[in-house]
C-alpha cells in the first residue's frame, strides 16, 4: 500500500476537510500533517480556534486518516522532518493549497504529488475554513462603566482628577449598537482583531485600540481612553485621569469571590438605540465640585466594591450616575426616564451606560430579577 501526505491547518474542522482525507486516502494509507499553533500564528497573523492538541485528536479520530503529527518546523514548509519519517509515495494537496515550492520539493524527493479540486460529499455545501471564518460572530468582549466615567475626557478631569471604573464582559448577547456598551471602539478593535483579542499584555492592547481608533488626523471628538481599556483589561479596572486623555495609573481586580459578588449584583436592561443627530455633549454644565461629585463617587463605588458592601455600592453608583447627568443633562433623552422608572421599584440603583441618551441600563439590584427584559453579565476573566 502507498504511503499518502497531506498538511494543513485543519483548525475549525468541518466537511470539507472529511472529503478532502477520504479523496487523498483513495491514494494509500493517509498521513496528515497538522501545523503548529505558532507557525499558524505568524503564518496568519492569528490563534488558532482550537490547540494544536484539540486538531491533532479531531484529525486523528477520522477514518480515512492512517496517522497524524504536529509538524515541528515551521513556515511553509513545516512538514519537512515529518516527510522525513512518514517517507511517502504522494503528496496530495487541495486545488487552493498547492505551490510551486511544494511541487518542486516533491520532484526533488521523488514524490507524486497530486492537486484535488473541493469535492463535496453528495448533499453537502463546499466548504473552506475561510468561508466559514467570515460568518463567525466575533468573540470580543464589550465593555460597561460602573462609575465616575466622562472623567476619561480632559475637558472634564482638568477640573479634577479621579478615577473611572469599567469592567470587560463577555459577548454572551450581541448588544444594540450606539447602545453605550462602547461598540464603536469594539469595531474599531475588530478590524485589528476580528474574532478575538490576542494573548497579549491587557494595557499595551488598550493603548493600541485607543491609538487606531483616534487617528491624529481626525479633527474634533477624541474617544476616550475608558472605552479601549474597558474593552482590552479584563476583571474590573480602574484608571486615575488627570488632564490627560491616557490615565496616570491603572488598577485591576480578579479576585474571583468580588468578580462573581458584581455579576450577581448587576444586570443590564435594552432601551433604545442613541438616536441620530443626538448630541449628550449639548448644553453641558463641567464645574469642579460638580466634577469633584463624580469623583467621589467612583473612590467610593471601588471601595464598596472592594468590601463587597451593597447598600454602599448602590448609593455610590447612584451618586455617580447623578454627577454624570447634571454636567451633561442632556443624557436624558426622551424615553430614558421612563425606562428608569419601571425599575425604580425593584432595582436599588440605575445608570446608562457610556454617554447615555439611550442605549442600555445597567441596574444594581439585590438580587437579580429572572425577567426576559433582563441580561445578566459575565465578566471576563482573561
Amino acid at each position: 500500500m502507498k504511503k499518502v501526505f497531506v498538511s494543513g491547518c485543519y483548525d475549525m474542522l468541518h466537511s470539507g476537510h472529511v472529503a478532502f482525507f477520504r479523496q487523498a486516502a483513495s491514494y494509500g494509507d493517509l498521513y496528515v500533517g497538522i501545523g503548529s499553533d505558532r507557525t499558524i500564528e505568524e503564518l496568519k497573523h492569528r490563534k488558532t480556534v482550537y490547540s494544536e492538541k484539540e486538531r491533532l485528536y479531531m484529525v486523528k479520530s477520522i477514518r480515512y486518516v492512517k496517522d497524524a503529527f504536529i509538524n515541528p518546523g515551521s513556515g511553509m514548509l513545516d512538514f519537512l522532518d515529518i516527510l522525513d519519517i512518514v517517507k511517502p509515495d504522494v503528496f496530495v494537496v487541495n486545488s487552493d493549497g498547492g505551490s510551486d515550492m511544494k511541487r518542486e520539493l516533491c520532484a526533488s524527493r521523488g514524490i507524486e504529488y497530486i492537486v484535488l479540486d473541493r469535492i463535496p460529499d453528495d448533499g453537502l455545501e463546499a466548504r473552506s475554513t475561510t468561508s466559514l471564518r467570515q460568518n463567525v460572530k466575533s468573540h470580543l468582549p464589550y465593555r460597561i462603566d460602573i462609575a465616575g466615567t466622562w472623567i476619561d475626557q480632559p475637558y472634564v478631569s482638568m477640573h479634577g482628577a479621579g478615577w473611572a471604573i469599567t469592567a470587560s464582559i463577555e459577548p454572551t448577547v450581541e448588544f444594540m449598537e450606539r447602545g453605550g456598551m462602547s461598540t464603536s471602539t469594539r469595531n474599531a478593535a475588530k478590524k485589528i482583531w476580528p474574532y478575538e483579542l490576542p494573548n497579549y499584555n491587557e494595557e499595551m492592547l488598550a493603548r493600541l485600540v485607543f491609538c487606531f481608533e483616534n487617528d491624529p488626523e481626525n479633527k474634533g471628538h477624541v474617544s476616550g481612553a475608558q472605552d479601549a481599556i474597558g474593552i482590552c483589561m479584563s476583571g474590573v479596572t480602574r484608571h486615575w485621569y488627570d488632564g490627560h486623555y491616557w490615565p496616570a495609573k491603572i488598577e485591576s481586580c480578579h479576585d474571583e469571590d468580588i468578580l462573581k459578588w458584581l455579576e450577581s449584583h448587576i444586570a443590564i436592561v435594552p432601551m433604545f438605540p442613541r438616536r441620530k443627530g443626538c448630541s449628550v455633549v449639548e448644553g453641558k454644565d463641567i464645574t469642579p465640585g460638580k466634577v469633584r461629585n463624580l469623583t467621589e463617587a467612583a473612590s467610593r463605588c471601588w471601595d464598596a466594591i472592594m468590601e463587597k458592601d451593597l447598600n454602599a455600592f448602590a448609593s455610590a453608583y447612584r451618586d455617580s450616575f447623578n454627577a454624570q447627568v447634571s454636567m451633561f443633562p442632556a443624557m436624558m433623552q426622551p424615553g430614558v426616564q421612563e425606562h428608569i422608572d419601571r425599575w425604580k421599584d425593584s432595582a436599588l440603583a440605575w445608570k446608562m451606560l457610556g454617554a447615555g441618551g439611550g442605549g442600555h441600563l445597567a441596574l444594581v439590584f439585590d438580587e437579580i430579577p429572572d425577567s426576559p427584559d433582563v441580561i445578566r453579565i459575565h465578566i471576563r476573566r482573561e
